[in-house]
């Protein structure tokens, strides 16, 4: 009898994880794919597009994070308006590929985007995010921020942490 080919999960290397802000327009179609794919097809929380003005400015930070070289999620991230003058940046469309969720690249996306709103010389970020991902991000530092607020029809929860 020959050697088993399969390997245990022990013995498989880790996966090598980056994430970084999109470069070109074949990057930007990934990312928007990602997000047609989580947002519209598996979550049905738009009907044919999630994108919005915020896609078409040039400010805005479109950010991949990739698996061994293959996109496999997503988050956006810009300045946001703050009637007071503070320096807001806001995160949102954070997006992970069903089949790379086991990965955990949410937490490196929301740590990317975290860095780079802070070293962009924002203050504070906020980010409106569905329920079941309130602790997720309780975990890497956000707090609450009011209750629950319906967006697209779906409970989010407005979430802020400090840049500073």
């Amino acid at each position: 009898m020959g050697a088993s080919l399969s390997r245990s999960f022990s013995d498989q290397a880790a996966p090598h994880h980056v994430c970084r802000t999109v470069t070109a327009a074949e990057e930007l179609e990934e990312h928007l794919r990602i997000r047609r794919s989580v947002f519209v097809a598996e979550q049905s929380l738009f009907e044919q597009t999630d994108q919005d003005e915020f896609d078409r400015d040039p400010s805005v930070h479109h950010v991949l994070a990739f698996a061994d070289g293959v996109p496999a999620g997503t988050v956006r991230l810009y300045r946001y308006p703050a009637p007071d003058g503070e320096r807001l940046w806001k995160g949102d469309r954070l997006a992970v590929l069903p089949e790379y969720r086991h990965l955990w690249l949410g937490g490196p996306l929301v740590r990317y985007a975290v860095e780079t709103a802070a070293a962009a010389g924002g203050a504070r970020m906020i980010a409106y995010v569905q329920l079941g991902n309130v602790s997720f991000f309780r975990r890497l530092g956000w707090s609450k921020v009011g209750g629950p607020v319906a967006y697209v029809g779906v409970p989010h929860q407005q979430m802020s942490i400090d840049l500073t």
